[in-house]
């Protein structure tokens, strides 16, 4: 086992992985841009290595800035959280060859799964499901319409080697197709430096459920069962819950059986999530995630397990200790993810200063969060404020609990989606299990979020 990690990201996971390091015996690294030197993350570890720089290539996405301050520190390994460079194939090789672990799984497995349309061919080739559509990126505008053609309308472009929304692009007949290639083609630019752009058939109001698997170097892959994601706003998640409440227990083995196989099919070694769309019967893959997700806490509370510590366990190399069959849904877990955030304007980014931060307590509640009273939530970094995870014996308790524990989460300072998850989890759509697109989507009914509450 290590005696000393690297903490290689910013914030609310930071303070998560740091305090199962403690729990572990590791002694924390953690790092800082110029900015962040009095964050919260930063006294959550037990030492801090400042990164010298004031923009992100300096700090956060410098692998080498972040590799001299693993060996600098003494670290023997290199947790790369999510976001940033957690699934960057280059980052992993940097560590390795500083003579780190990166904890994650091997270089050429982020980089096959880093490429969504790669992905899908070593997939599609290994008998796994995939959306129907292309496995090679559009090369110019009669390849653009011979593969629409062969699809169909509606379709989705989207980046090759992105997520989280950006070059994504809705095309419902040809009339939309050359611009909207263009658009999604420039935004992978822009945010992924690659403009590769592969096309989907659009599956109309499909669910997003994802199975969270975990592999150690012995030969062992295990499955922790599946969550739902399926309340997003622009492709990126708001809500999260496991297992997914439309599930039933033979779907769940299919599903569940799909994402071992993918895993399989890769060699693949370490924490990941095989993320996927439901419609009716039909699972389809979408893409794996190389890292540990926000929403792997609705996990923890389901099974009882600690993936972080399971993580770093296979990064060290032992195995994993336990079968599929000590794998066990208990009870219904929900996680809200509290953004700054104005609901009410169209998710609108509402950066500034927490001025009050009370979380609430109590049985089967859970708050994973960064920032305290005086921290800037910056419009440089990801608006997440903290995730609000609770547990109950079934979903109707966990949605209660939730909205209590809503209740009680005073944040003043910037607007949160704190209105927008009370007003969601009490609507009939939340009641019966839908994926709450029509509210998400309506303009009116978020503009309502902003009302005071009927008593």
């Amino acid at each position: 086992m290590f005696s000393r990690v690297l903490i290689a990201n910013r914030g609310e996971i930071v303070v998560r992985i740091a305090r199962t390091l403690r729990a572990l015996g590791i002694e924390s690294i953690g790092v800082y841009g110029a900015d962040d030197a009095d964050a919260v993350h930063v006294r959550a570890v037990d030492r801090a290595v400042a990164l010298g720089g004031s923009v992100l290539n300096e700090t956060y996405l410098s692998p080498d800035a972040l590799v001299a301050a693993a060996t600098s520190s003494g670290a023997e390994a290199v947790h790369p959280g999510y976001g940033f460079l957690a699934e960057s194939a280059e980052f992993a090789e940097a560590c390795a060859e500083a003579g780190l672990v990166f904890i994650g799984p091997p270089a050429d497995v982020i980089r096959r799964m880093g490429s969504k349309t790669q992905a899908r061919r070593t997939m599609r080739a290994a008998g796994v499901p995939v959306v129907p559509g292309s496995t090679e990126a559009i090369r110019d505008t009669a390849h653009l319409h011979a593969v629409a053609s062969a699809v169909g309308f509606p379709l989705v472009l989207k980046a090759s080697n992105g997520g989280g929304g950006k070059g994504f692009r809705i095309v419902r007949d040809e009339s939309e197709l050359d611009r909207s290639w263009e658009r999604a083609s420039a935004e992978a630019l822009r945010y992924f430096g690659d403009d590769a752009v592969y096309i989907e058939r659009l599956v109309e109001d499909a669910r997003h459920v994802e199975v969270q698997i975990l592999a150690d170097a012995h030969g062992t892959t295990v499955h922790l069962l599946d969550r739902d994601c399926s309340v997003q706003r622009r492709q990126q998640k708001l809500v999260e819950e496991a297992p997914a409440p439309t599930v039933d227990a033979e779907l769940r083995e299919r599903i569940c059986r799909v994402a071992v196989d993918a895993a399989t099919a890769v060699g693949y070694r370490s924490l990941g999530t095989v993320e996927g769309l439901l419609a009716g019967e039909d699972f389809y893959f979408l893409e794996m995630n190389t890292r540990i997700q926000v929403e792997h806490p609705v996990t923890e509370m389901i099974t009882g397990r600690d993936l972080v510590a399971d993580q770093i366990r296979v990064a060290a190399g032992e195995p994993l200790g336990f079968t599929q069959a000590d794998i066990v849904a208990r009870g219904h877990a929900i996680e809200c993810r509290i953004n700054a955030e104005d609901a009410s304007r169209g998710f609108l980014p509402s950066p500034g200063t927490v001025m009050t931060f009370d979380v609430p307590e109590g049985e089967g509640v859970r708050v994973d969060s960064g920032v305290e009273p005086g921290s800037v939530v910056s419009p440089r970094y990801d608006s997440l404020i903290a995730k609000l995870i609770v547990w109950g014996e079934d979903r109707e308790q966990a949605t209660r609990r939730m909205l209590r524990a809503l209740d009680e989460l005073h944040i003043e300072g910037p607007s949160t989606l704190v209105p927008f998850h009370r007003r969601l989890l009490s609507s009939r759509q939340w009641a019966a299990a839908e994926t709450c697109a029509d509210l998400v989507t309506d303009p009116l009914w978020l503009k309502e979020v902003a009302l005071p509450a009927k008593l």
